[in-house]
Parts: structure tokens; sequence; C-alpha cells
């Protein structure tokens, strides 16, 4: 097999690419640095596509940052330029890549304390982060390419080491692992405008929290590599989302800490201010089930929550 990864140097890229590699595949990357081909040679990006089996786009700016007018802007321009730039590499390919895989996010849907977010019955939210979405998967459908099977991965957060489950473990191993509790926060009419500032939900810790284990990170891809009858959008989730709370004592349980300090908005706030952050992260109530995987009979490695979690710990002591 012949794979081609765009921003493979990522903590989902490296895994993919590790995995692919050991089974023998072909794997060429396209990045910034340290890539087979960068993104301003159009023409060697092109033979690069040409006759790839697989092309799977990772690229963008991390959102574990402040939502300021730059930030906001290369989040953006990150997504939806790169994506543009493939997809004219493979409108250009003699061969064309028989699938491309395009990132995508779960943060697409609304904040949903009702009911989940499927790919059949999901509302699309509103807001800087939807918006980002929206615009990242209206760039990767939006090119005629009658040659390539294309799916948008909506994939909820990712846990696995090197995740955004890490710090999560360093707050509860402070004692400070307690629910993360909305609250009222003022916000500034440029935050509005913006669309980056998060309106008062879910109340106690009870905001959902979608997740998925890397190991069904790439198990999925190589399910759907497999599946030339699956295009669209596919929810890369666990099929059994938790809430903040269930997580962060779930999280406590695994380690042994007996008890973790609840986080009220205020202290998130001015938490996320100091690191560089958004709220939003935690805050914003994600509940999205795999719905396509689930029916087309993808078998999840880790479906539930404390198993995923407890493995991802036992492999960072043992590496």
């Amino acid at each position: 097999m012949r794979l081609v990864i765009a921003g493979a140097s990522g903590f989902m890229g490296r895994a993919i690419r590790d995995a692919y590699a050991a089974e023998g595949a072909e794997v060429r990357t396209v990045g910034r640095s340290n890539a087979d081909v960068g993104w301003d040679d159009r023409a060697a990006l092109t033979r690069l596509i040409d006759g790839a089996d697989l092309l799977l786009n990772l690229a963008g700016k991390s959102v574990n940052c402040r939502y300021g007018t730059a930030n906001r802007d290369e989040i953006l321009r990150s997504r939806v330029a790169t994506t543009r730039r493939l997809a004219d590499a493979v409108a250009s390919a003699a061969a064309p890549p028989r699938a491309w895989f395009n990132a995508s996010t779960a943060t697409i849907y609304r904040h949903a304390e009702d009911r989940p977010m499927t790919e059949s019955t999901g509302e699309l939210g509103e807001g800087f982060s939807v918006s980002v979405a929206k615009a990242w998967e209206e760039a990767f459908f939006e090119t005629d390419l009658p040659a390539t099977r294309r799916v948008a991965l909506r994939t909820a957060i990712v846990l696995g080491n090197g995740s955004a489950l890490i710090p999560l473990l360093r707050l509860a191993r402070l004692g400070v692992g307690g629910a993360h509790l909305d609250g009222r926060w003022p916000a500034s009419p440029a935050r509005r405008r913006a669309g980056t500032y998060h309106a008062f939900g879910a109340r106690c810790g009870r905001q959902h929290f979608s997740w998925v284990h890397l190991d069904d990170v790439v198990g999925s891809l190589r399910f759907l590599a497999d599946r030339d009858d699956i295009s669209g959008a596919v929810n890369v989730t666990s099929p059994n989302p938790s809430d903040d709370a269930t997580l962060m004592r779930t999280i406590r349980r695994v380690l042994g800490v007996p008890f973790g300090i609840p986080l009220p908005r205020w202290a998130l706030e001015v938490g996320s201010a100091a690191i560089r952050t958004e709220t939003e992260l935690v805050l914003k109530s994600r509940w999205v089930l795999p719905e396509r995987l689930l029916e087309a009979g993808y078998e999840f490695r880790h479906p539930d929550l404390e198993e995923a979690v407890r493995e991802i710990v036992e492999a960072r002591g043992a590496a």
C-alpha cells in the first residue's frame, strides 16, 4: 500500500505513520519540515500524490491556543488552504488517489445536553470553532474529484500518550482533578463578534465528553480504507461518551487519587489565560456517536473510558 500523509508530525499523524510503516506500507509525507515534500512545491506535491492508494490530510494549527485575531486566522488558513492545495494536486494527478481522508472535528456539532449528535440527525453549531469546521469540510468537498472517494473524519478528543489526557492526569495528581464547572462569565463585544465566547451551559460538570482512543483512530482509518461504499462525513468517536465529572472521577480512580478539587469557571478562565488556551475546550458539551462506523460493523478496541484511560496510564508507566 502507498499512503501519503499531510501533517504527519502531530500526535495522530505519527501514530498512523508508524502503524502503516510497521505493516510494510510505503508512507510518504507532506509538511513544513522533515517531510518528503513541502507545501510550496506544487509540482512535487502532485507527483507524490500520483498513484497513491490513500491520501490522509491531518494538517492544521493546534486549537490549543488563545483565539486572538492572528491565531484565529492561522487556525482557519492552515486547514482550508492546505486542503485546497491537496485538492488541486489530486485534480492534476494522472492517477489520483483511490481515497482521500481529511481531518475534521466532532466540534462541528452544537453544544448538546439534550441528545447525542450523529451523522444523520446531528445539528451543526455556531461560533468560531464551528465556522472553521464548516469551512474545512466545504473546502474538502467543493472540488469535483470523481475518481477519488472522500471521507471527512469528524474526530472527537483523542486519548493517548501525548494527548489532551496528559495535562488532566497532571491536574489529578496535584489534587485539582475535580469536575470543570461552568458558570457565568462576562464577555467583551469583540469576543462575541468573533464567536469565541463560551456561553454558560451545562451545570455541575455534566457537559458531555466525546472521546476516542488513539488505537481506534488507527483502526477506524484502516476499516474505512477497505470500505469503498463509505464516503462523506464519519464520526470517529467512542460509542460510549462520558461527561466531564465522570471523566475526572475515572482519571482519579485509575491514578489512585482519593479526591479532586473542582475548578469553577472563574478559575478556568484565569488558568486558561495564563497557559494560553480557551475554556471552550473543556466546557462545551460534545455528545457525539459513531453511527456510521457502528452500522458498517466496526468493532472498537477501546469502547470503555476507564479501560482506555488505564491502558494509557499503564503504557506511560512502562515506557
